[in-house]
């Protein structure tokens, strides 16, 4: 992650991804340079994705 990057909350990064910019709320984020992968996510208890 670069200097000065804000990561939304309830967002997750993926191990390995360099993050350039700002990751936005609810959202998963992987690569390099990292790109959203999926966004306006729901998470449960214990980290487990919403499918809807």
């Amino acid at each position: 992650m670069l200097p000065s990057i804000e990561i939304g909350d309830g967002s997750t990064v993926a191990a390995g991804s360099v993050v350039a910019g700002n990751v936005p709320p609810r959202s998963i984020v992987a690569g390099h340079p990292a790109v959203i992968i999926l966004s306006d996510i729901e998470i449960e208890a214990y980290g487990r994705l919403v499918r809807r």
